[in-house]
């Protein structure tokens, strides 16, 4: 797909900010962008067929998600985690829901209906993006779901500490849903996320607790590592 600038007296279409983030959210996250990859500007233009103006803002944008670093005099490149940065991120979403979960259960009956329907609506779309082959908005509907997770608590701050978290998350979470796919099929991911809701839809804490520790959100980052060595 090529991207033709759409630009009128010095304005561009926000939509050229939005698919040239789109696309390069998606190669980042497909692995064709590896981390620590240099982005140089001119090269992207081109192959994009954007100016200058959207792309730099594509970039910003991605930066700002934690995918891509900006470094002093060398331009832009693919953000590179390490396995401790990574580990350590999984363990700070895993207490921050953990911490939702044992203060929203058993949820209030006032509350359950319109909370829990957030969840079911992000694994829905997760569904209907799995079934048209749009992997970036299905990456984009998981992050949906544990942050619908941690909103069952109804706890703003909580939602507020989630949110970068599951950005810098991105690649890793993508990856390990994606390798699950190729290994077992698409559906053993959708069937994780679907015994999480269930576990949620039960308004037992203990239930979900031990749901959540079973989930496996991590187990395919090292099949797919190794698949890498």
């Amino acid at each position: 797909m090529t991207v033709s600038d759409m630009s009128v007296g010095g304005l561009y279409a926000p939509s050229l900010v939005e698919v040239a983030t789109r696309r390069l959210r998606e190669e980042i996250l497909s692995g064709h962008l590896e981390p620590g990859e240099r982005l140089i500007e001119e090269q992207i233009r081109r192959r994009f067929e954007i100016s200058r103006a959207p792309l730099r803002e594509a970039l910003r944008l991605l930066a700002q998600q934690g995918l891509i670093d900006h470094l002093p005099r060398r331009g832009a490149r693919v953000a590179e985690w390490s396995e401790t940065d990574i580990r350590q991120l999984f363990e700070i979403r895993d207490v921050l829901e953990r911490f939702a979960i044992e203060s929203a259960f058993p949820l209030h009956p006032e509350v359950a209906a319109p909370r829990l329907a957030v969840c079911e609506q992000a694994l829905q779309e997760m569904r209907r993006a799995d079934r048209s082959g749009d992997e970036l908005a299905k990456d984009d509907a998981h992050r949906s779901f544990h942050a619908a997770l941690v909103g069952l608590a109804g706890n703003r701050q909580l939602d507020l500490a989630i949110e970068p978290v599951l950005l810098k998350l991105q690649r890793p979470m993508a990856v390990n849903l994606r390798t699950e796919a190729a290994l077992l099929g698409s559906e053993a991911g959708l069937r994780r996320h679907q015994d999480l809701l269930e576990a949620a839809v039960s308004n037992d804490a203990g239930v979900l607790l031990r749901t959540l520790a079973e989930h496996g959100s991590r187990r395919y980052l090292v099949a797919a590592v190794a698949d890498q060595d």
